[in-house]
């Protein structure tokens, strides 16, 4: 698979392979599609799993359906029709529709994970026996794969460098909408959309963003508007809602990177900039380089795909993490806690059960529940990590991974193990007046801003009659955690 932006021939009929780029404007492989057949046909593979996923579950699957809905009405609307079929691997699904359609290519964006692209080679592998086509395009990220490499051609391991050099690259310009799509004249079957039946998943009562490309161009026009130019503080405070929300839009291809990149840089540049403060130039700056950090994530993980079982810094692998072995009974109770938000620490346990009611977390707040479930409890970031997953409707299986071990200290970037973020201090910084907390801890309505953010006075006096007692004391669970990092790096160095 070539990284050619248009097909070098025509075809009569070909498939575009919808994954992660559910929208209909700036779709480069749909566009490519488009200009190189006569036909288009659009297709969906729904997954065959059921009941549980390790890295997904209803919230995010409610989503996904809410987006694949929208998008069959869209292409509707431009003279096409997406057709669903069910597999357990997607090349099985493309094949029966070469098939079927007499076909001669198939055009997708490529993943960024080691379970997509292992499925992209299948694909073009399929397509060849079939006498097709198979061409894959960049999409999820701005700089992918081997297109960011240092001086010696190798693979960036720091985040500082390599977001220089990420800076200074010309960026993708956005490709026209598709505002007409001419289907195959024969009839394919379909099956229909899917829902959370399909899976056999109840509804998950989350309150989530609203899905699909319509609300998605929303959300970024509103970011842009009324919160991008003041970004880099209030990004940081929780209660305000001012961060972009726009991740599950970029996880689930609703917008495109290079849109929302574009609609940055016409800010700093079109009428009107020479107004900007140094203020609004910095959070726009500080914008640029969270999508410079999602990038990273990616390259990382497809250099080093080892990181989704172990540690990226090898001087951190065999560490004793609770909870992650099956008969550890202490640290299993422990995890249950966290994921419920009942560990006694008010901002840990607010991001938590926002989670569980919105499948979204603010990034503040995942870094402290991060590190309390890694420094405080000493439990595996793995467990967090699968956690996020399968609640976070914005859940990246890159940025995810990234952004647990640098909580954890193992990481590319990481936080130095030594970096332990105390809970009660994160919450009277970035959440002074107690009111992300009591939106998501309505227990805690009544007690002061000022008794939110210490532990209680004594070891049994709760903040609220219905509230836990911290699960752990943090000046104590800190020197544990310092002991058990200092002991292992002392081991390794006498192996």
């Amino acid at each position: 698979m070539g990284k050619m932006s248009t097909a070098p021939h025509r075809f009569h009929t070909a498939i575009h392979w919808f994954r992660r780029d559910l929208r209909l404007h700036d779709n480069p492989a749909l566009h490519a599609a488009s200009r190189a057949a006569e036909c288009v046909l659009p297709v969906y593979v729904v997954s065959a799993w059921r009941r549980q996923h390790g890295w997904t579950s209803a919230v995010r699957q409610e989503f996904l359906c809410g987006c694949l809905e929208e998008l069959a009405r869209s292409l509707a609307t431009i003279g096409s029709r997406l057709i669903f079929r069910t597999a357990e691997r997607a090349d099985e699904a493309l094949a029966a529709l070469l098939v079927e359609t007499g076909a001669q290519a198939i055009f997708f964006h490529r993943d960024p994970d080691p379970y997509g692209i292992a499925m992209e080679e299948k694909v073009a592998a399929m397509a060849r026996r079939h006498g097709a086509e198979a061409f894959g395009y960049k999409d999820t990220a701005l700089h992918e794969r081997d297109e960011l490499l240092n001086g010696s051609d190798r693979p960036y391991r720091v985040y500082g460098p390599y977001a220089r050099a990420w800076a200074k690259l010309e960026k993708p310009a956005p490709v026209p909408g598709i505002r007409r799509l001419l289907a195959p004249p024969i009839d394919v079957p379909s099956e229909p959309a899917p829902t959370l039946a399909h899976w056999q998943l109840a509804p998950s009562g989350a309150d989530t963003v609203a899905p699909g490309e319509r609300a998605a161009r929303a959300r970024l026009t509103r970011f842009i508007e009324k919160h991008l130019l003041g970004y880099r503080v209030a990004r940081e405070v929780p209660a305000d809602e001012a961060s972009s929300r726009l991740s599950q839009d970029l996880r689930w291809g609703l917008l495109s990177i290079r849109e929302v990149v574009a609609r940055c840089h016409e800010l700093l540049a079109g009428e009107g900039s020479a107004a900007l403060d140094a203020t609004a130039r910095e959070s726009v700056g500080k914008f640029l380089g969270e999508l410079a950090w999602r990038d990273f994530a990616m390259q990382l993980l497809f250099h080093f795909p080892e990181v989704l079982a172990t540690e990226f810094n090898p001087a951190m692998r065999g560490l004793p993490w609770r909870g992650w072995r099956k008969n550890d009974a202490a640290g299993a109770a422990d995890l249950r806690r966290w994921q419920a938000g009942e560990t006694g620490f008010p901002l840990v346990d607010a991001g938590l059960r926002q989670l569980r009611a919105t499948g979204f977390m603010h990034n503040r707040v995942r870094i402290v529940v991060a590190m309390f479930l890694t420094k405080d409890l000493r439990l595996h970031w793995r467990a967090g990590e699968r956690f996020f997953s399968q609640r976070l409707v914005d859940g990246e299986i890159a940025n995810n991974n990234m952004n647990w071990q640098w909580c954890a200290g193992t990481g590319a970037d990481a936080a130095p193990y030594f970096r332990i973020q105390n809970p009660w201090t994160q919450s009277a910084r970035h959440d002074p007046h107690g009111d992300y907390i009591r939106r998501w801890l309505p227990e805690l309505r009544d007690v002061p801003a000022a008794k939110l953010h210490a532990p209680p006075a004594g070891p049994r006096e709760r903040l609220a009659p219905n509230y836990p007692l911290p699960m752990v004391e943090h000046g104590a669970a800190r020197e544990e955690t310092l002991a058990m990092f200092q002991q292992h790096l002392q081991e390794q160095r006498q192996k």
